[in-house]
């Protein structure tokens, strides 16, 4: 074996055994590529930043799980950055449209009352009191409170894939309700 693939060993069964002088090792070899790789994808430097801390902070909670014998470090972490920077797009692209529809909603040639109407804010607060427990209190930080996903998994000690999941889950849950709900007999 050549010195460096043999150091390279060496530095991901560190890694992977849990050593944090491996991780600051391995975040000064490869957060470089990382970040360039994020900078061009989403082309802004703070959503660059952004993912290559939450490629690192996944590589490092997820380290066991990483397999030698299937890829080498720096290949594993440019595939959980690839999956980083898709969230990051999808998270954008949901922006995008809610933005659109705030914008479609409050156009003056659209039919749309000058005051709320009380009974959809109604509508939609027995909706939220119809979702279990986690699922409201999660919605509740994330449309009230506005924090991020993020914040949201930091905060209630819950994994990010669960916040999220729970979001999806009951805005589904919630519009295919209250479409019943305006469907004319």
């Amino acid at each position: 074996m050549e010195p460096d693939v043999d150091a390279e060993e060496l530095l991901s069964e560190r890694f992977v055994a849990g050593d944090e002088r491996a991780l600051a090792e391995v975040y000064r070899r490869w957060s470089p590529v990382v970040f360039t790789i994020a900078l061009r994808s989403l082309g802004d430097r703070s959503d660059a930043e952004d993912v290559t801390q939450r490629t690192f902070v996944s590589a490092w909670t997820s380290r066991t799980t990483y397999d030698a014998s299937k890829a080498r470090l720096s290949t594993w972490l440019v595939a959980i950055a690839r999956h980083r920077i898709a969230d990051t797009h999808e998270s954008r692209a949901k922006i995008r449209a809610i933005q659109a529809e705030m914008e479609r909603m409050t156009r003056p040639d659209d039919l749309v009352r000058e005051q709320p109407d009380l009974s959809e804010t109604i509508l939609v607060a027995n909706e939220m009191q119809q979702l279990e427990p986690d699922a409201q209190t999660v919605m509740r930080l994330a449309f009230f409170d506005d924090l991020t996903h993020e914040q949201i998994s930091q905060r209630l000690g819950m994994p990010l894939g669960t916040v999220k999941s729970h979001i999806r889950r009951s805005l589904t849950r919630m519009r295919n309700r209250l479409e019943v709900t305006r469907v004319t007999p």
